[in-house]
């Protein structure tokens, strides 16, 4: 995606699911696409498009203890390392200003994991059996 090709960010609606969905690799999972369709119908889903194209989306509630959870990032492949992911969050920041943020990923999902140090999140703790021999890594950011 090139630079001056900045991804713009709006609350998905009911008719925008195929568009979540094409930017999925687990787009043809039931459960991920009852997922979706939930958070979507919650209003707690955003859809970054580009140059025409749906690029990536994002889905955070306050399902945390109360607190802000970003559940699922996702950016199709081609539009990788291109400032979607980081858009993406950043428009979650602003949308839940004023108190803290967490997400999380698992230990093998290193990308996902410099992302969020970037973004000036810290390790706040890890879950363990949710995936086999992969666990998950929670992360915190006072927003």
């Amino acid at each position: 995606m090139p630079m001056d090709d900045r991804p713009r960010i709006r609350l998905a609606s009911e008719s925008d699911l195929p568009l979540v969905l094409a930017t999925d690799h687990m787009r043809t999972e039931p459960a991920r696409r009852d997922f979706l369709r939930t958070a979507i119908e919650h209003h707690q889903c955003w859809l970054a498009e580009a140059g025409g194209h749906a690029v990536g989306y994002v889905v955070a509630d306050e399902s945390f203890f109360g607190y802000p959870f970003v559940a699922l990032l996702m950016v199709a492949p081609p539009f990788r390392r291109g400032g979607v992911a980081t858009a993406l969050m950043k428009h979650v920041e602003a949308s839940f200003s004023g108190t803290k943020l967490f997400t999380s990923t698992n230990q093998s999902n290193v990308p996902m994991q410099a992302l969020l140090e970037h973004l000036g999140y810290v390790r706040s703790g890890v879950i363990e059996n949710l995936d086999e021999d992969d666990p998950e890594l929670v992360y915190f950011k006072r927003n």
